[in-house]
């Protein structure tokens, strides 16, 4: 099932997208296989080398894997009741913060939960080359997550993460199977892509 799953959700894209692009996708169903040591510190790794102002690098994340029980609830506590019914069957939890100033100059950093964000892809796309899956989420309670994870104020709340295999939506709500087992889709480039006018898409 999980073969002909990818092969379902496989994007069409032109066919010069690298193939970890086309790959990435978002599940809700995990497989109870757990992500090794070895496969996790390199997912943390890719994170770790993301592009970021200044090379400022303001992303902290916050980790917890099924290993160890009592994080791994604190994490998933943090997510909305709709998120736990499937992220419970992850095998790592993550939440990633962002530190609001430059540290050299002490100016607000606009661009610190960009550059979080640009490091969780990466871990997307390091995730998908080792076989595994990443499913971001912004459905956990910002407010909880600041105070149980003493969460300084001069950093940013970002987004909630969970990784693992890829397993049978079987056991997911039937709303969930219905999106699980839906062909992916975008809008098309001239919808998001401008030239130097808005709305003017850009010619390709």
């Amino acid at each position: 099932m999980s073969t002909e799953l990818e092969e379902l959700k496989e994007a069409d894209t032109l066919p010069s997208v690298h193939e970890l692009i086309r790959d990435r996708w978002s599940p809700r169903a995990f497989s109870d296989r757990q992500i090794t040591r070895a496969d996790l510190a390199t997912i943390l790794e890719a994170g770790r080398w993301a592009a970021s102002s200044y090379n400022e690098q303001p992303w902290r994340f916050f980790v917890a894997t099924k290993s160890d029980p009592e994080g791994f609830a604190k994490l998933l506590g943090l997510l909305m009741p709709m998120n736990q019914a499937w992220a419970a069957s992850a095998s790592v939890l993550m939440l990633s913060v962002a530190k609001k100033n430059f540290t050299h100059n002490g100016q607000p950093n606009r661009y610190g939960l960009h550059d979080a964000g640009a490091a969780l892809a990466s871990m997307f796309l390091q995730a998908t080359a080792l076989g595994l899956h990443g499913h971001g989420m912004g459905g956990f309670d910002h407010d909880r997550a600041r105070i149980e994870l003493n969460v300084p104020d001069d950093y940013e709340i970002g987004a909630a993460a969970a990784f693992g295999y890829l397993g049978s939506p079987d056991h997911l709500p039937e709303q969930m199977q219905k999106m699980e087992l839906a062909k992916r889709t975008r809008k098309p480039l001239a919808e998001i892509i401008f030239a130097t006018e808005w709305q003017k898409p850009l010619a390709l």
